[in-house]
């Protein structure tokens, strides 16, 4: 079954199923007739007793033998068999009897030398113990060459209906599956340089309108990331281009002429700030590398979030009193969790604050410990996002400033991406709002 294509198996399938449907009717036709033809030979058979017993209440008489006669000449396929209570045959009205019949008592069917019988066994006088036996035989051989002939019409029905629904079914399944065939003939042509080919939605079964819609969606992400990839790699090479340069730039001015040891020293000291910026730069890429291979496993260590809070919020008291903001942290909730990851999680989303608050504006963290989770907020007053940002907050290197005049490892536009990856490491997940003034990161991290 595994080299049939889709509109072969289900021409069988229809034409499988229509062979049971029509077999399964037939033999029930089958089995009514055949019962019919019993229920009508049984009641032709009592009949034919009730009126022998009448003609043979005297038996040694001869208007009796004369009864017996005219009631037997009036069926032509009726034979008519007496035994007495000793078993020996007093009376056959016909040479052509099989010498064995069946002998126990009701309706039974015989077969000898080609002819079908029904077979009644009865005795003559019911009340009598010593009763003798009649035997009536009725030829049935008309009957069995009827429900023979059906049979096989039945058999021939099956067989044509089958072909035809198996024809029928092929065609159907073919032009079913035409929608199928152009979905295939659009992802043959989907290469890299070709994923905004889409398939058309409208006019599409059900069934398959949701596949396709599917399909375009795995499309669009397809194409998105191979967007994020080209953009990512570019700013690789952008962020990397500017130290690079720099690191050529000044070794080649101080190699021009000689110079006291301290211009060497100097600008050592300065080719050092570059190298670590770079060196930084390359740690924090390999990080989010980890992320997205599921390799950042958190240790699971029981934290109270106030204390955490705290403390960083001490670490950047000085730079926010030298910016006149004000720092603030309200409620507290205990969480299992890793202390280095989360912290580094938190001095990101604080850092970003701080740079994006105006003086005197101010900075507060909110936990909220809730009965399925927590929650943790950092929000900032200031001008807020603008909402078509949102969507790209979270990307790696990407900054509002289309200039890119930071220079510094920390405002490389990863900051952002690796809170998102160690806040998911977690089984948590991390948001942006903006409203009213306030920018904020709701943190919502699940009940260990």
């Amino acid at each position: 079954m595994r080299s049939l294509s889709l509109s072969s198996r289900l021409a069988l399938l229809f034409a499988a199923c229509t062979a049971v449907v029509s077999l399964s009717a037939g033999v029930l036709f089958s089995r009514a007739s055949e019962a019919h033809f019993v229920e009508l030979d049984q009641q032709l058979l009592d009949g034919k007793l009730m009126g022998l017993r009448r003609a043979l209440h005297d038996i040694q008489s001869s208007d009796s033998q004369i009864r017996l006669a005219d009631e037997l000449s009036r069926q032509a396929d009726l034979s008519l068999r007496i035994t007495g209570s000793d078993g020996q045959r007093w009376y056959d009205n016909s040479a052509q009897l099989p010498d064995r019949l069946p002998q126990k008592p009701g309706l039974s069917t015989l077969n000898d030398a080609g002819s079908d019988y029904r077979v009644l066994n009865a005795p003559l006088f019911v009340d009598r113990p010593d009763s003798p036996q009649l035997t009536l035989l009725l030829d049935i051989t008309h009957h069995q060459h009827f429900l023979q002939r059906m049979q096989h019409l039945i058999w021939l029905t099956v067989g044509l209906s089958a072909l035809a629904t198996a024809l029928l079914g092929a065609w159907a399944a073919r032009s079913g599956l035409r929608p199928l065939r152009r979905m295939s003939a659009v992802a043959s042509g989907v290469s890299a340089q070709s994923l905004n080919a889409r398939l058309p939605e409208e006019n599409m079964p059900p069934e398959l309108a949701e596949m396709a819609h599917s399909f375009n969606a795995m499309l669009g992400r397809l194409d998105d990331s191979f967007q994020r990839l080209s953009a990512f790699s570019a700013d690789i090479a952008h962020e990397l281009r500017t130290p690079l340069s720099n690191l050529l730039t000044h070794t080649q001015v101080t190699l021009t002429r000689p110079r006291p040891i301290e211009d060497y020293r100097e600008a050592l000291h300065s080719n050092l700030e570059e190298l670590q910026w770079m060196a930084q730069l390359v740690n924090d890429m390999l990080y989010l590398a980890k992320a997205d291979h599921g390799l950042l496993t958190p240790k699971r260590e029981p934290l109270e979030l106030a204390v955490e809070t705290d403390l960083l919020l001490e670490f950047f008291a000085p730079l926010a009193e030298d910016a006149r903001v004000t720092l603030r942290r309200e409620g507290h909730a205990r969480f299992e969790g890793d202390r280095s990851m989360l912290r580094r999680a938190l001095s990101n989303l604080l850092d970003n604050a701080l740079r994006f608050t105006p003086a005197e504006g101010e900075v507060r963290v909110r936990i909220v410990d809730q009965v399925k989770g927590l929650s943790l907020t950092v929000e900032n007053s200031g001008d807020g996002i603008d909402g078509a940002l949102m969507p790209r907050l979270f990307d790696r290197f990407y900054r509002a400033d289309p200039a890119r005049q930071e220079s510094s490892s920390e405002h490389a536009g990863l900051g952002l991406a690796i809170t998102q990856s160690i806040i998911r490491a977690h089984g948590g997940r991390i948001r942006c709002e903006s409203e009213n003034g306030w920018s904020r990161f709701v943190i919502e991290l699940p009940r260990t």
